[in-house]
């Protein structure tokens, strides 16, 4: 019998270190070495200072700057021990809303901020949470539903915040894949240049 285990025991411990350990790390240090940026969390500073992630959305609830999609994310709520809250683009708890598109929850969700955003056809992106409710990206319809709003406040020309978010749009992927999308922590950082 342990003629038997000695050999599995062996394996085991071999394949451990070299798949969970060896090769982890030097995935690990190849992705640092050739893509610092990314494989660093593709922080966005601003003068010297970490101002958030290129890949994670941030809450802007300013008339100033323009708003992200809305997020499902939840945290622990400290007043009521064992229970969660709402907790917009809480990166440590992302989560989906679990609703599906027959839930009447999300109908009535989706009503009430359709009715907060004044009513009328919105984009879907403006009224639904991504997957993960982390989602730093909105689509060009979006945005340009809120340049007016956006350019009054800070006393912009409209069409130098129309030419800002054009310049932050990113196209398809070759072309093809995905949609066209905004980074909006991008471009409020390059909103908050023009002042």
């Amino acid at each position: 019998m342990i003629a038997i285990l000695r050999p599995a025991a062996a394996l085991v411990a071999l394949f451990t270190l070299l798949l969970g350990l060896a090769m982890p790390l030097a995935f690990t240090g190849v992705a640092g070495a050739v893509f610092p940026g990314k494989a660093g969390g593709s922080l966005i500073a601003r003068d010297g200072k970490v101002v958030g992630s290129a890949l994670l959305g941030q809450d802007f609830a300013s008339e100033r700057y323009f708003h992200p999609r809305p997020s499902t994310t939840i945290a622990p709520d400290p007043e009521n021990a064992g229970n969660t809250r709402a907790a917009p683009y809480n990166a440590a708890a992302p989560a989906a809303s679990q609703l599906g598109p027959t839930s009447a929850a999300l109908l009535e969700t989706v009503k009430v901020r359709v009715a907060a955003l004044g009513g009328g056809p919105v984009p879907a992106d403006a009224v639904a949470a991504s997957g993960s409710g982390l989602d730093p990206h909105i689509s060009p319809e979006n945005a340009a539903r809120q340049i007016g709003r956006v350019a009054r406040v800070r006393g912009l020309p409209q069409a130098r915040v129309t030419e800002l978010v054009a310049q932050h749009t990113n196209g398809r992927l070759f072309g093809l894949f995905g949609e066209p999308r905004i980074n909006v922590l991008r471009l409020n950082l390059a909103l908050d240049t023009l002042q």
